[in-house]
């Protein structure tokens, strides 16, 4: 499909906008455990993640960009908390390995699920993009997975703090399937999937491993995408501190 309607297009940027909100900010809590890891291995793994999630996240704003002619800097760098779409899971703080751990699991889950079903998007640019993404995030999925079951089958310390994870976080990655505004203009057309299609899914994948792994999931209600937490600003403070001190600067 290459005529959008206008509400066609701005419901591609929403959701382009939400991918790469969520993964700009991931991406920085992931790079916080560089020299920090428990062993130089996952040191260096951990930061590839990261760098794979910062990638994403530009690609998915230089899509934005064919659309509306944005600038992705601009829009990384030079927006405040409150222009931010991103769901409060990736803006909480690193915490313990565990906590990291488990929040990645969960939201590579998610995002290997949306990318899959992205591919088969009647707007060729995302699915090629998706497509592209994808196969990275599969290999974070399974990175992350394997170690969610190896700290919650490891000793008495590591599952009690794996459990409090999940129960940490659980709320915030329901939140990941509410739908945006305004778009149902693409998914009805098939640009977009249907989060309302993609969360049980996702729900029956990452039960299936969690129980396999000796853990439960709290019952829990969502919590609402855009209700952030008194995190956000410090973290995009420290995030864009240098391209905003420098901002009147250029290369050559």
């Amino acid at each position: 499909m290459t005529d959008l309607t206008p509400e066609q297009q701005q419901a591609l940027i929403a959701r382009l906008t939400v991918l790469a909100d969520d993964e700009l900010l991931l991406s920085h809590r992931d790079a916080e455990w560089t020299g920090h890891a428990p062993i130089l291995e996952e040191d260096i793994a951990l930061a590839n993640i990261a760098q794979d999630e910062l990638g994403h996240a530009m690609g998915w704003l230089e899509l934005r960009k064919t659309l509306d002619g944005s600038d992705p800097d601009g829009l990384a760098f030079r927006r405040g908390p409150e222009q931010f779409c991103n769901s409060a899971l990736t803006e909480l703080p690193k915490g313990d390995w565990a906590f990291t751990m488990v929040r990645q699991y969960l939201f590579d889950a998610y995002e290997a699920l949306w990318q899959d079903a992205a591919k088969a998007s009647a707007y060729t640019p995302l699915a090629q993009a998706a497509a592209l993404a994808l196969r990275e995030e599969r290999f974070h999925l399974q990175h992350t997975a394997a170690w969610v079951e190896r700290l919650a089958l490891g000793t008495p310390e590591s599952e009690r703090r794996t459990r409090e994870a999940l129960n940490a976080v659980w709320p915030y990655a329901l939140g990941l399937f509410e739908p945006l505004d305004g778009e149902a203009a693409g998914i009805e057309v098939g640009l977009l999937p249907d989060p309302a299609a993609l969360k049980p899914r996702w729900h029956t994948l990452v039960t299936a491993h969690l129980t396999r792994c000796g853990l439960t999931p709290p019952d829990a209600q969502p919590t609402a995408r855009g209700t952030h937490t008194e995190h956000l600003a410090p973290l995009l403070s420290e995030f864009q501190g240098v391209n905003r001190q420098y901002a009147e600067m250029t290369t050559w």
